[in-house]
């Protein structure tokens, strides 16, 4: 494809929220963020592993697929990038292929019905995703019951306190005051929309984030930048509370 084609292409895939170096030309050179998701990633790829040989990878909301190709450059064995829009993953394919990462499998699959996909990974991309969900905390319990076998990597738009209160094992019905603490966990309900984005509909405080990763089953082990969290699967703290202290959700048909 010479890079008048390549030019031509980018354009009629637009538009472009990841902005992508392909082979010389920018998927969205005008990009508000700039080189996004590039310039994010670097500041907490170290704290990934360098070395995926043998790792399967799901990226989860894959957008353009910029993740879902990074970790197939640090020799990820299979990567499957999964996206509920077929115009992104339009674009997805399209880099992939002209990045020489065809191997990269993409399909079209809501976070809500994983379970069909019938495997574990070793490492879970979640990256700007949650905010987007009506049932976020059901996300996470669907993606450690069925997917995650040892990694997550978990990224959500922040807003309110960066404080982190401790966390009580129980709070007094008479004592409401400590819901009013800058540092408890907060989500923010958005009734209409976010930057003009009607699919925005919660967003934590920093506070929230944490707990509800632990409420998940998930470990946190490094915080390497502001809003991203590198975890590791534990025990679902609740799994023993009863049938309504983990996912409930049916699975719903299998994957085509």
């Amino acid at each position: 494809m010479s890079p008048t084609e390549l030019r031509e292409n980018i354009a009629a895939l637009g538009p472009w929220f990841h902005n992508i170096d392909v082979r010389g030309i920018w998927t969205a050179p005008d990009h508000f963020l700039g080189d996004y998701p590039g310039d994010k990633f670097r500041r907490f790829a170290t704290a990934l592993p360098d070395d995926l040989h043998g790792k399967t990878v799901l990226d989860i909301g894959c957008n353009a697929g910029f993740y879902s190709m990074e970790m197939k450059r640090r020799g990820a064995a299979y990567v499957l990038g999964i996206d509920s829009d077929d115009h992104y993953l339009r674009q997805a394919e399209f880099v992939a292929e002209a990045l020489g990462y065809s191997d990269i499998e993409f399909g079209k699959l809501s976070v809500y019905d994983i379970a069909t996909l019938g495997r574990r990974f070793d490492l879970v991309i979640f990256m700007g995703v949650f905010y987007h969900l009506r049932h976020p905390l059901l996300a996470l319990d669907l993606i450690r019951e069925h997917v995650a076998d040892d990694l997550l990597v978990f990224q959500s738009l922040t807003r309110g306190s960066a404080q982190v209160a401790a966390v009580k094992d129980d709070y007094d019905f008479n004592e409401p005051d400590d819901f009013d603490e800058p540092g408890y966990p907060k989500l923010h309900f958005i009734e209409h929309k976010f930057a003009d984005d009607w699919t925005n509909w919660w967003v934590p405080n920093r506070a929230a984030s944490e707990a509800m990763l632990r409420s998940a089953g998930f470990r946190i082990e490094a915080g390497p930048t502001d809003e991203v969290y590198v975890c590791r699967i534990a025990d679902t703290p609740y799994a023993g509370w009863g049938p309504n202290a983990g996912a409930v959700y049916p699975a719903r048909g299998s994957r085509k």
